[in-house]
């Protein structure tokens, strides 16, 4: 795993802000950045997207040091190919086209082990998600509401609604899922 304070040092001088001033447009404060960047904390998937925010910069992008420009665009993508996050709560996202410039679509191959979770804190963003659970069971809290999705089902709602996943059950959970707005 990258060392991910680090990394926000990194692209934070790079955007020329200071520590202060990403904390606030982020809406936290400046000692959680300060942590995350001494490594002091590791902050779940959801604090770290709340602080790439202020950035903006999408979780993926951030992942990525790869150079995009020289790349070229395919038009299939094998396994290998796919752009591989992994959270330490237990998940691992597969990005699928992570060579295509300005994508407007964020597609992936999302896998939970049992236990993992996005985080104490539901997330929001701009866009639109939809999912399909191909196998196990992952549990879905979308403003108050908690639902049950089992393989065979999916889900599809706007995504500045408060949301978080979960995996609360005995078996891992594989989810094939795309977001608007490419917020990963």
């Amino acid at each position: 795993m990258e060392d991910i304070g680090k990394r926000l040092k990194a692209v934070r001088k790079q955007v020329g802000i200071s520590q202060r001033e990403l904390a606030k447009r982020a809406g936290v404060t400046n000692s959680t950045i300060s942590m995350i960047e001494k490594n002091s904390v590791s902050p779940s998937i959801s604090s770290l997207k709340k602080v790439l925010s202020g950035l903006p910069m999408s979780l993926l992008e951030f992942f990525n040091t790869e150079d995009f420009e020289t790349a070229d665009v395919p038009v299939v993508y094998k396994k290998e190919d796919f752009r591989e996050v992994a959270g330490d709560e237990g998940i691992r996202w597969g990005l699928i086209g992570k060579f295509f410039p300005d994508r407007q679509l964020t597609f992936m191959v999302e896998n939970y082990t049992t236990g993992s979770d996005t985080g104490d804190e539901a997330y929001s963003h701009e866009g639109e998600e939809a999912g399909y659970v191909v196998s196990g069971k992952i549990e879905l809290l979308v403003d108050d509401q908690t639902y049950v999705l089992e393989s065979g089902e999916g889900y599809y709602f706007e995504s500045k609604r408060p949301h978080r996943f979960r995996n609360p059950f005995d078996e891992p959970c594989q989810v094939v899922s795309a977001t608007t707005a490419s917020n990963l």
